[in-house]
């Protein structure tokens, strides 16, 4: 792995390697709002399916936005390797948030030769104050020289 964190995917080339290895994915490389050197930012559009009771959106809905927020960064960052997996997620909770659309910027910690760590930080569209911040490491697949 280099040292330096600049993008090496782009959007259309999410979009192609979901498509092609995750069709259940949906649309989901739309959520992609930005890129740049060892971040990413989504934007989950909100829907009523991810409400719980008392009308905020649920923990599964942030647990999912920072997993893909950070699945997407590593992938910007090491090209179109669908076999990267999440290792660890920890995730606190801060405020409830709205029932409005989430933004999440993900930024790496570090990235090695086996590994990526990351942080996400997810609020609400609108309001900048956090609702979640996550801790995310990835498991990067061996090349055939390791």
């Amino acid at each position: 792995m280099s040292d330096t964190w600049t993008p090496r995917l782009d959007r259309d080339g999410l979009a192609e390697l979901l498509a092609e290895h995750f069709p259940q994915a949906g649309d989901a490389a739309s959520w992609l709002a930005g890129a740049g050197e060892g971040w990413v930012e989504l934007v989950l559009p909100f829907s009523t399916d991810q409400l719980r009771p008392g009308g905020t959106l649920s923990g599964p809905t942030l647990m999912t936005l920072a997993d893909v927020a950070m699945y997407f960064l590593v992938l910007t960052h090491i090209g179109p390797e669908p076999l990267a997996v999440t290792s660890s997620l920890h995730i606190d909770f801060l405020r409830r948030p709205a029932a409005t659309d989430l933004r999440a910027r993900a930024e790496l910690l570090r990235l090695g030769k086996g590994l990526a760590v990351g942080r996400v930080e997810m609020s609400s569209v609108g309001d900048p104050r956090p609702v979640a911040h996550a801790t995310v490491t990835y498991a990067l697949p061996r090349t055939e020289n390791e």
